[in-house]
């Protein structure tokens, strides 16, 4: 397979993000990246290949039917990378529910069990399926993967997992997920890479961008994670409130008279930090921004987080490092000084210095706690996983030959 690609498809709320990936002997090698944001008007291809950007109109765009307008991507790929080699496309999928503990090839029947978990999704399941539909009708015959952000936390105890709610609520499948799994998979293997000592022990990921999560993490497998039923609990996000009273729900939904449909637009769209600050649900305007309501969107968000951590430390019995990833984790020195300075009491202690450059270790020698910063990487993920998915595929395929020509002898 070496000298061949494979394509990864990260399908958000309102993005999707590709790789473009090369086989090699090392293992699936990313030459490209592109993004389309279903918010630009006109649609643009954002594309990276090595050091060069492009930026390139689209003329499609985002209903339903997605084939068109991966259609037209695709051909615009084609002029710089050549997709005639490409041999598997590998998908995010954010709910595999109790049905996947691991990758899985997109047959009819797996894709029947996906479109099943609509309903714990519906902000991102049903625009994987959408973005899967169309890449089949594209190359019917294309090796197609799913990598599941749930798969990772299958490793939590099943107390950790309940709500308390009836059993046989529980039983029927409302319990707590967890997400972000490949994420928290790609940032545990970095760091046992750059911090083995650190990785056998008892770690606190905290995945921080537009959708933002926490993970507990004891040698390697997830204990505990702040989202638990679905994408909008935990701590606040860019539009997501985090964790709510189900009294305000129920009121919403029973005095003040609002639509299921309604609320479900609410909490997925106008809360978070947008529905604090009444600004921006990004971070760094806010940041910029400097007024009170700006100011208390920050507040309220590292006051959270800093408040998850401490209980996620208690699911753990400690914590011996934490480790800031993703967009606002990786690149906002600011945000990650004002959740440290509300972890002092826990004996967090940031090398100033190291934090406003981004650096590996953020952390003072004196610290009690290691305090890393590690880059994520959710597409390398899928791509290996569909990698090992094709060569077990290839595997069977060789032994059935193999089988038929001895029975043909």
């Amino acid at each position: 397979m070496t000298g061949r690609l494979l394509l990864t498809f990260n399908a958000g709320s309102s993005t999707v993000k590709i790789g473009i990936f090369q086989l090699s002997g090392a293992g699936p090698q990313r030459i490209g990246k592109a993004v389309v944001d279903f918010s630009d008007r006109p649609l643009m291809l954002h594309l990276k290949e090595g050091p060069t950007r492009f930026e390139l109109p689209l003329k499609g765009d985002a209903g339903d039917n997605l084939s068109d307008l991966m259609g037209e991507v695709l051909r615009e790929l084609g002029a710089h990378f050549d997709l005639d080699t490409v041999i598997a496309a590998g998908h995010r999928i954010v709910h595999g529910g109790d049905l996947f503990t691991g990758p899985a090839e997109l047959t009819s029947q797996t894709l029947e069990q996906i479109r099943s978990l609509n309903e714990l999704a519906p902000l991102h399941q049903p625009q994987a399926l959408r973005l899967i539909r169309a890449v089949k009708h594209l190359h019917p015959k294309l090796f197609q993967t799913g990598s599941f952000d749930t798969t990772f936390h299958s490793t939590q105890d099943d107390l950790v997992r309940r709500f308390a709610i009836p059993r046989a609520w529980h039983e029927r499948g409302i319990k707590r997920y967890g997400f972000h799994g490949l994420s928290y998979q790609y940032v545990t293997r970095e760091l046992a890479t750059k911090a083995p000592d650190i990785a056998k022990g008892k770690v606190i990921i905290a995945h921080l961008g537009s959708g933002a999560s926490l993970c507990a993490i004891d040698d390697g497998q997830s204990r505990d994670t702040s989202m638990g039923f679905s994408t909008l609990d935990g701590i606040p996000m860019a539009t997501r409130p985090g964790a709510l009273d189900p009294g305000v729900l129920m009121h919403f939904l029973g005095p003040l008279g609002k639509s299921v449909k309604d609320v479900e637009d609410m909490l997925y769209h106008q809360c978070g930090l947008l529905g604090v600050s009444g600004l921006s649900g990004d971070t760094r305007e806010l940041m910029a921004d400097g007024g009170e309501h700006a100011r208390q969107a920050v507040d309220l968000f590292t006051l959270r987080i800093a408040g998850e951590i401490g209980r996620l430390a208690t699911t753990l019995g400690g914590i011996d490092g934490l480790i800031f990833t993703a967009g606002i984790g990786e690149n906002q020195p600011k945000i990650r000084a004002q959740i440290a300075d509300r972890l002092l009491w826990l004996g967090v202690e940031l090398d100033g210095r190291a934090n406003e450059r981004s650096a590996s270790k953020i952390s003072t020698p004196a610290s009690r706690i290691a305090v890393h910063v590690i880059p994520t990487d959710e597409e390398q993920m899928i791509a290996e996983e569909a990698i090992s998915l094709l060569d077990a595929e290839d595997d069977r395929n060789h032994r059935t030959a193999t089988q038929g020509a001895s029975h043909g002898a």
